[in-house]
């Protein structure tokens, strides 16, 4: 089974990312913050789980997790984001993000962005 982590600071967002990926038969874990997931996917998923997914909102994590050595890979990660803003999504993609979603998120998109890099179930 694929795992996730979802990292939202609103706790109905991660629901609903929850929901959505449990939907597409993923493990899923939940992280309040980047600092919280950055840890807990060290800890626990990236040297077991290398698919790991990481739904992350803040740039310096990201960077800060591709500075790391792939230890059995690097996680993909799906940016999410409210603002339509060029310059955030182009930040976050350029410090290794994977693909970006725009908040409020629904499974058809989030299935899309996921088969535009590749991830099918």
């Amino acid at each position: 089974m694929k795992h996730c982590l979802v990292v939202d600071d609103s706790r109905l967002t991660r629901t609903v990312a929850r929901r959505i990926m449990e939907e597409l038969r993923y493990s899923v874990e939940e992280a309040e913050d980047g600092m919280t997931a950055v840890r807990r996917a060290r800890k626990d998923a990236l040297p077991d789980f290398p698919g790991l997914e990481l739904a992350h909102h803040e740039g310096r994590g990201i960077r800060q997790e591709r500075a790391r050595p792939a230890e059995g890979g690097h996680p993909v990660i799906l940016f999410c984001t409210t603002e339509a803003n060029s310059t955030e999504i182009a930040s976050a993609i350029a410090a290794g993000a994977n693909e970006y979603v725009m908040k409020p998120f629904d499974g058809v998109g989030v299935r899309a962005k996921l088969a535009d890099i590749g991830i099918t179930n």
